[in-house]
């Protein structure tokens, strides 16, 4: 960092020396003559536009990865509880019940936490209790299908946690902040002071198109958050699934847990 700083301030000091002293033996123009502001408004908001774009693809691979380890997830909750089926009645059951629980901590509790980046322990209390579970059947045929798909679930949840946090670190997005101010006070610099109306309206639709991609940025930046965010409607569906399929042979007072996933007492 140090290194392009240094660069670039060399750049500018050998750029004004070059203007001071070769401009008047490589131009014949006059010494006042030259670019004009306008003129390098142009270079400037190409750069912010091109800026922007590389940021909001960041984002928006950010909120792409969330929402697919999401689906993800939900799928390997959901082949947890089909494996179970091949365990004896007694892991059955606890298994699934536990699947249900660890669904409902997740959309509960664990959901409203990520719109502020943060993760929560409840559905860990499930993912404990499995584990205790399939030490029961170690040896058997199912142990290996149960202990894949648990591991599948783990590996999803943990990367839908890394992209609930913003990929898009602050000082970039203040950065982005101050270059739209810049490039928007230059271009209202460079506008006529009379008869401006088209060039007003230019301005003020050019500034709305970049204010609303910052906009865009920052909310897609958090996933689980903000208006365009990811729905806990994957694990909600396998929470009805399994669900049912506990009750078909349950009631729901066999459920360690009550409808927001916290342990119930036994």
């Amino acid at each position: 960092m140090v290194l392009v700083i240094v660069v670039a301030v060399l750049a500018l000091l050998a750029g004004l020396a070059a203007n001071r002293f070769l401009r008047p033996r490589l131009l014949s123009e006059d010494d006042d003559t030259g670019m004009a502001v306008k003129d390098l408004v142009g270079p400037l908001l190409t750069l912010t536009v091109l800026l922007l774009a590389f940021v909001l693809v960041t984002a928006n691979g950010s909120y792409g990865k969330a929402e697919v380890a999401a689906r993800s997830e939900a799928r390997a909750v959901d082949q947890l509880v089909e494996t179970a089926e091949y365990a004896p009645a007694a892991q059955r059951a606890r298994i699934q019940a536990d699947a249900v629980c660890y669904a409902r901590a997740v959309r509960a509790q664990e959901w409203p936490a990520m719109a502020d980046g943060n993760g929560s322990p409840a559905p860990s209390v499930w993912s404990t209790d499995l584990r205790r579970v399939f030490r029961e059947v170690e040896g058997k045929p199912v142990f290996g299908m149960l202990v894949s798909a648990d591991s599948k679930r783990s590996e999803e949840r943990e990367e839908r946690l890394t992209q609930a946090t913003a990929s898009i670190p602050t000082a970039i997005f203040w950065f982005l902040l101050a270059t739209l101010v810049i490039t928007v006070m230059a271009l209202a610099t460079c506008i006529p002071r009379r008869k401006n109306r088209g060039q007003l309206i230019t301005l003020t639709v050019i500034t709305t198109l970049l204010t609303t991609t910052l906009c865009i940025i920052r909310d897609v930046d958090r996933p689980f958050g903000g208006i365009i965010d990811v729905k806990p409607t994957a694990i909600t569906e396998v929470e009805r699934q399994a669900d049912r399929d506990f009750l078909s042979h349950h009631t729901a007072a066999d459920f360690p847990c009550d409808q927001q996933g916290n342990r119930t007492a036994t």
